[in-house]
């Protein structure tokens, strides 16, 4: 759920609230219903209950510490982790699953070729392809997105930024 948070773009929880607010979001679409999620904030309290699946302690969206529920808890690994995001999306409401963006590879901006599609955030938050058709004098590509009589290169929100973006695979 956290990588599926990060590819979403959301703010990540120890920025602000926000990040907590679209955590909950993709918990409460995904289990639905009337089960329970619990989320708090952590302290170092050493009594803190880890419940039955123990305590995360999350930086950035990535696991920065577990505290496993018992001695000797072993992590489940039956579920493949490219079909649990699918998962999650499916259970977005329509208007926000990241759909076949899910299936980008991520390349280093300086290996774009003409023609790669490259998946940028839209001003609703979408995620959205757009080919790379050109290459400026310092050799950054850029994409068919805001024109300006036929002139792609004026615009910087035509560059991908970042030292790598997501792309469409390559055929």
């Amino acid at each position: 759920m956290l990588e599926y948070c990060r590819l979403k773009g959301y703010r990540a929880p120890e920025s602000d609230e926000y990040g907590w607010a679209r955590l909950c979001q993709v918990l409460g679409n995904f289990f639905g219903g009337t089960t329970s999620v619990g989320i708090g904030a952590y302290s170092t309290d050493t009594f803190m209950d880890p419940g039955d699946n123990g305590i995360y302690i999350i930086e950035g969206w990535k696991i920065a510490e577990r505290i496993v529920p018992y001695e000797d808890f072993t992590e489940q690994q039956e579920y493949d982790f490219d079909d649990m995001l699918r998962s999650f999306d499916e259970c977005m409401p329509e208007s926000e699953r990241l759909g076949d963006f899910l299936d980008s590879v991520e390349v280093p901006v300086s290996e774009l070729k003409l023609g790669d599609e490259v998946w940028m955030r839209n001003y609703d938050g979408a995620m959205i392809p757009f080919p790379v058709i050109g290459f400026n004098d310092e050799g950054r590509a850029y994409v068919e997105r805001y024109d300006h009589d036929g002139d792609y290169s004026w615009n910087s929100n035509n560059y991908p930024q970042g030292d790598t973006c997501r792309i469409k695979p390559r055929r």
